[in-house]
């Protein structure tokens, strides 16, 4: 598979966060996040992406493949990861979630989307682990 342009990314993160507000604004915070995971993945599949839920991220290590039970929350058209989180106060630790996860899975960008923010535009966070310049 080729890597995924800065144009493609930006693109589906686009997408992503525009689905993201109008699920904020119908629902603000308040819902579980397996309620708004589940509305995100059903906004994106309408606008036809491929949508990977719980997609599983194996850990390399002495170049053995171990199966440690981690999982994206959602993964869109195999090139973008989304976490999702329903919380009032940010914890430093979903960054960092994040960004092992972007290198685990060989990812170039992921949003950390916070539900629990006042607005959405607030809980948005866009990592990037080797974003292509162009």
């Amino acid at each position: 598979m080729t890597k995924p342009t800065a144009k493609e990314l930006n693109e589906i993160t686009s997408k992503i966060i525009g689905a993201a507000i109008d699920i904020h604004k119908t629902f603000g915070p308040g819902l579980l996040e397996h309620a708004y995971n589940a509305c995100l993945s059903q906004d994106l599949m309408r606008a036809h992406l491929k949508v990977e839920r719980q997609k599983a991220l194996p850990l390399m290590y002495q170049g053995v493949r171990i199966n440690c039970a981690y999982r994206a929350d959602i993964v869109v058209e195999g090139k973008v990861l989304i976490e999702v989180k329903a919380v009032e106060a940010p914890n430093p630790t979903f960054r960092r979630q994040v960004y092992t996860y972007l290198r685990l899975g060989d990812y170039r960008v992921g949003l950390l989307l916070n539900f629990g923010a006042p607005t959405m535009l607030e809980g948005i966070e866009r990592i990037v682990n080797d974003f292509p310049h162009e």
